[in-house]
């Protein structure tokens, strides 16, 4: 009863704070890519007086400057503070490859409850409501303290200065970039080279069509306005998934033998799939456990540390089904998918391959940083 009472106070329908038509907004849907761009980096110096950087919808680990107007921030342990919601695929990401390469000591995270209003996320997790460490209530009053009634979407995942408690940057593509390359010197030992140099060629393009056609495809299939970009986004979204589904069948990760930057960009769509694009966005040409080297090669990153103990899948169905009213205005949330079968044997190995090369596995993940909700790792869901 205590759980229904509160996700009943947590709907926005009929409020002033509705989100009814932030999401579906014209015949078809277009991500607004207009980000603070800001960079922390290793040399300050180096980047502001490198020439300037074109803007990158996936970002770009070979930049060496700063994009028109953006700033420089030193990399510093301690000082910043990432805002990274568990519900969101994009923020997801960055707590990825922050535990990957063993970062946790040296920026803190702040993991925002799934729901919210059209205003922002808020930390609603916690006891207070606000975030112990920035002491604010909403992640909007981090951005406002930065720039006072910034216009955009208050976006996560978003790095927070501590001392000025305003955001440094909202640029999640070039965030994970930057986490391998600019804060290097902070890495754990046996940390793994999520972009090594030799393949950075190969693999910017398929990151751009997993951007594009998968983490993006399956919101133009969800916030379509119309049958017709419905359609065309759905054959488009399934049409990439073929292109992943011939192309797994013979490597064991997207690049070959060993995990990278890309993996973690496609894991974090894959690992929604069947709970919420599949039914909530329509993506329902078929399952993900219905496509047999997809399916394997998730449930491979998903056993795999640093990925699936980062999961919370009540958080992540809590986010999609009940902030989105234009989609399902009922707020409902389904009780499915089943979760144990995220344990079964993958027999990617194979293949070949290991998931980390020559380096480690993350350690376990810390206490007060273990996802709360459903997860079939720690005997929940």
């Amino acid at each position: 009863m205590a759980q229904d009472a509160e996700q009943d106070s947590q709907k926005t329908v009929g409020t002033q704070h509705s989100t009814a038509g932030a999401y579906v907004t014209g015949e078809e849907f277009t991500r607004d890519t207009n980000y603070i761009e800001d960079r922390v980096v290793a040399d300050v110096g180096a980047a502001a007086a490198a020439p300037r950087e074109e803007g990158s919808t996936i970002g770009d680990p070979r930049l060496a400057g700063l994009t028109e107007g953006a700033d420089a921030w030193p990399v510093e342990p301690g000082r910043y503070r990432l805002v990274a919601a568990r519900a969101c695929p994009w923020a997801h990401r960055s707590i990825i490859v922050r535990r990957l390469l063993g970062l946790e000591d040296v920026i803190s995270l702040a993991a925002p409850g799934p729901v919210h209003d059209v205003r922002s996320w808020t930390f609603d997790l916690t006891e207070d409501g606000r975030d112990p460490v920035l002491g604010t209530e909403r992640l909007q009053e981090n951005y406002f303290a930065r720039f006072p009634d910034y216009p955009r979407g208050i976006t996560v995942p978003a790095l927070v200065d501590v001392p000025s408690g305003g955001v440094v940057t909202n640029n999640y593509p070039q965030l994970t970039f930057d986490l391998s390359t600019q804060w290097r010197a902070h890495h754990r030992a046996g940390a793994p080279d999520l972009i090594p140099d030799e393949q950075i060629e190969e693999m910017l393009p398929v990151i751009k069509r997993i951007f594009t056609e998968v983490n993006n495809g399956v919101y133009r299939c969800g916030f379509a306005g119309s049958q017709r970009a419905y359609e065309e986004a759905y054959d488009r979204l399934f049409t990439a998934l073929d292109w992943l589904e011939d192309g797994l069948a013979d490597r064991r990760y997207l690049m070959g033998e060993t995990i990278t930057e890309a993996d973690v960009r496609l894991f974090t769509t894959l690992v929604r799939f069947d709970a919420v694009y599949h039914g909530h966005f329509k993506g329902n040409r078929n399952k993900l456990t219905e496509m047999p080297n997809l399916w394997a090669y998730a449930r491979d990153l998903f056993q795999t540390p640093g990925f699936g103990d980062t999961v919370d899948f009540d958080q992540i169905k809590r986010h999609y089904y009940v902030v989105h009213e234009d989609v399902n205005p009922t707020q409902i949330v389904p009780k499915g998918p089943e979760l144990a079968s995220w344990l079964t044997a993958h027999g990617r190995e194979a293949l070949g391959g290991s998931p980390f090369g020559a380096g480690t596995a993350p350690g376990p993940v810390a206490p007060e940083e273990r996802p709360p909700g459903a997860n079939p790792l720690y005997g929940q869901g």
